[in-house]
């Protein structure tokens, strides 16, 4: 671990939301109240302005790279618009692949160096690509952000839009007025509709809570987490996917059986470390904790920031960021519908649930302790794979192959860590990692650290997440010889 000056995030802080709902829209409104406390205490208020090499600026400014900064853009609209950096990454991993795709089309309709996604044109060269990058991340943030369904209420979503409509008349002013500008924008609005049309009907708009979902009896069924009476995101495994086959193409082997002396020993590893160290004591360390905090983030959000800073680090051009944030995207995306199909399939129980009930789950090495209580609130979704371990591989996989390397070194820093520490404060932690399995390694073994999974969830959850990240990168997008 080693501190830096301003590191290149959004650094905002998230923002509680205002349920429209009654029933369990006022028990999610209650666990997402708890969550936003709990950020408000980890992550400072006011944004810091994101940086690319040299010191110009990365949200926008007519001096850096335009993928990137829309990348960035994105991500402070996420947070904005309250999905971000952890209450909503289902739709927050769709909205960054829709953008990325429109972004990829648009350039390569200029300059065709891979192939298109959804929208298949070829336009004279004397067309603004900064123009067309803008106009597509635009014209596909803007819908998306306003189709976030309950209980994100539309004033999340506005406030999402504002920002983006604000970045997008800064880049705007900063390109010159005249027909390859006007040419970019279209074009860029074009490559946006192409993608929309094609995602209009692909199941996203389902409600995202269930208060009548039906919970286990049986030792290893899934029962509503405390404090949470619904579930959360139980359609997701109907959402088109965007590189896998169906939803359960890669579906992990089954977890272990509650009478096995394998799933024994996984619940007392995170019975031993993921406690809260208030009413449950702990044995993890300083550093196990800040490797658990660390990655609470959204991974979507986290992951593209990674993203951000390799990319800005080798010099990559647009069309190759281009690239590499619709294969990352589209993969980060998959990995949600892959896992969540597996989640609702299995229904296995949760380790607060596990470890509050082990005196009943008929397994002799086993002991309940029924105040038992993570580090964090366990989120209200079923714990089989865990969809964090999914999302950390898939990204690896796919930088891994973008690279040619697992071997590069890179700094990262959270927006999840207790104040001081953070992506928006003036000297923000930062982890260090030496290749791209080490981090999505870590990002698995802080869920167990957190008090979220256990081992077997995260083993077959890197295994899973890989297996998308490589079919993403082996099938799409793919260069093109001229």
């Amino acid at each position: 671990m080693t501190r830096c000056a301003k590191s290149d995030d959004e650094g905002r802080s998230p923002r509680s939301t205002q349920c429209p709902r009654e029933g369990a829209m006022r028990s999610l409104k209650l666990f997402l109240f708890v969550m936003s406390t709990v950020a408000a205490m980890l992550v400072p208020s006011g944004a810091v302005q994101a940086r690319a090499p040299g010191g110009s600026a990365d949200a926008g400014g007519s001096r850096a790279d335009a993928v990137l900064a829309w990348n960035a853009n994105a991500g402070k609209a996420a947070v904005a618009a309250c999905i971000a950096p952890f209450d909503n990454p289902l739709h927050e991993s769709r909205l960054y692949a829709i953008v990325h795709i429109a972004i990829h089309d648009a350039l390569n309709a200029i300059d065709r160096r891979s192939q298109p996604y959804a929208f298949r044109a070829n336009v004279r060269r004397a067309t603004s690509p900064d123009a067309a990058v803008a106009s597509a991340a635009r014209h596909t943030l803007v819908p998306l952000l306003r189709q976030i369904p309950a209980p994100f209420p539309p004033t999340c979503g506005e406030a999402g839009v504002a920002s983006v409509d604000a970045d997008y008349a800064a880049a705007l002013a900063s390109i010159p007025d005249g027909p390859a500008k006007a040419r970019g924008v279209d074009l860029g609005r074009a490559a946006a509709a192409a993608i929309l049309t094609a995602r209009a009907a692909d199941g996203s708009d389902a409600p995202l809570v269930d208060p009548a979902y039906p919970q286990g009896t049986r030792p290893g069924e899934y029962r509503f987490t405390p404090g949470t009476p619904f579930v959360f995101g139980p359609h997701w495994a109907g959402v088109t996917p965007f590189v896998l086959r169906d939803s359960a193409q890669f579906r992990p082997d089954p977890p272990d059986p509650v009478s096995s002396r394998r799933y024994a020993a996984d619940l007392n590893e995170v019975k031993r470390l993921g406690g809260d160290g208030v009413m449950t004591p702990s044995v993890r360390t300083a550093a196990q904790t800040e490797i658990a905090l660390f990655w609470v983030e959204n991974s979507p959000h986290q992951w593209n920031r990674i993203a951000r800073t390799v990319a800005a680090g080798r010099g990559l051009d647009m069309w190759a960021n281009a690239r590499l944030f619709g294969l990352l995207n589209m993969a980060l995306a998959d990995g949600y519908v892959g896992s969540f199909e597996a989640k609702y399939r299995i229904n296995y129980w949760r380790p607060v649930t596990a470890i509050q009930n082990a005196d009943s789950d008929g397994n002799p090495n086993t002991a309940g302790d029924p105040t038992w209580t993570p580090l964090r609130p366990t989120p209200p979704i079923p714990e089989y794979d865990s969809g964090h371990s999914v999302e950390g591989a898939a990204a690896a996989a796919v930088m891994r192959r973008f690279f040619g390397t697992d071997r590069v070194r890179f700094a990262a820093c959270s927006l999840t860590l207790p104040a001081g520490d953070t992506c928006g404060d003036a000297s923000p932690v930062m982890r260090e990692y030496r290749s791209f399995s080490q981090a999505a390694d870590e990002n698995g073994l802080s869920r167990i650290l957190v008090g979220f999974h256990f081992r077997k969830a995260v083993d077959e959850g890197i295994e899973h997440g890989s297996r998308i990240g490589d079919r993403a990168f082996d099938r799409f997008l793919r260069p093109v010889h001229n």
